[in-house]
């Protein structure tokens, strides 16, 4: 009788079309910056994604301390969020090949506006993320185009945006990037031209601004847009951070310490 009765329920449950409860998600915002240019929007970023958590059912823990990372810890989370990091941002190298190991084990990270300046003597790190800052052009009304429509974090994004905003400029360029949306450099003022070719190096007309990339095991995803605090309560903008950390998540599998590869934070790139 007692069997009979839970074939009821299981058929009553999936008849209802009622689905089994989706696993708990949570992220963890890191804001630390090292010596140096801190920017003004960290708050009001942090902000932006406690109520993206709030809206989506994901936890989201908020730190700016390097203790956090720790291979036990990290396996909490299925995404760290860097924003507006910016200089040295671990305290050791036991820090740095924990966070390594994390993205090695599948782990998701999210990149927003000033990231790229973060760990510039780390060439793993600045590979990671894409490319490292080399300059910036004042803030100015600029075009950014979305040259990837279709892909799963381009979603509700402009085609052609035009926002006020920092054009960022990298160098160390990591080949592996797919690029998600470009820098329209012939929008920007032509008064800092020569500085705007300078810092093309051998791109002509347009520079990355949004890109992915799966990296060394990890999911990563990046903007260099959001540089103004007002972005983070900019429902277009606040909908361009929200389709990037969703990818992520979406990609982010589990994370499995058995993948890891590396021995030391600061050894060369594997390839498969």
């Amino acid at each position: 009788m007692k069997t009979f009765f839970l074939v009821v329920l299981s058929f009553l449950f999936v008849y209802s079309g009622q689905a089994a409860p989706k696993k708990s998600q949570r992220v963890l915002v890191y804001t630390k910056n090292g010596p140096g240019y801190v920017h003004d929007n960290i708050a009001s970023a942090v902000a932006c994604f406690q109520g993206l958590g709030k809206a989506h059912q994901i936890q989201v823990d908020v730190s700016d301390d390097p203790a956090v990372f720790t291979e036990e810890n990290l396996a909490k989370y299925q995404a760290l969020i860097f924003t507006s990091t910016n200089n040295n941002v671990f305290n050791s190298d036991e820090q740095r090949l924990a966070f390594r190991h994390y993205v090695e084990a599948g782990g998701g990270f999210v990149g927003v506006h000033s990231v790229t300046g973060t760990e510039r003597n780390w060439p793993w790190f600045k590979m990671m993320i894409g490319e490292t800052f080399s300059w910036h052009a004042k803030f100015q009304p600029f075009r950014i185009l979305n040259i990837q429509s279709g892909h799963p974090s381009m979603q509700g994004v402009p085609v052609r945006w035009e926002k006020e905003d920092e054009c960022y400029f990298g160098k160390e360029l990591y080949p592996g990037i797919q690029v998600l949306m470009m820098h329209d450099l012939s929008s920007l003022d032509v008064k800092q031209a020569d500085l705007v070719n300078q810092h093309a190096g051998s791109f002509k007309g347009y520079f990355p601004a949004v890109w992915t990339q799966k990296f060394q095991g990890g999911h990563v995803w990046v903007t260099t847009l959001g540089h103004d605090k007002a972005n983070y309560q900019d429902p277009v903008y606040v909908n361009h951070v929200w389709q990037g950390l969703k990818f992520v998540l979406d990609s982010v599998k589990g994370i499995d310490y058995s993948k890891v590869k590396s021995v030391r934070f600061d050894e060369g790139i594997w390839v498969q």
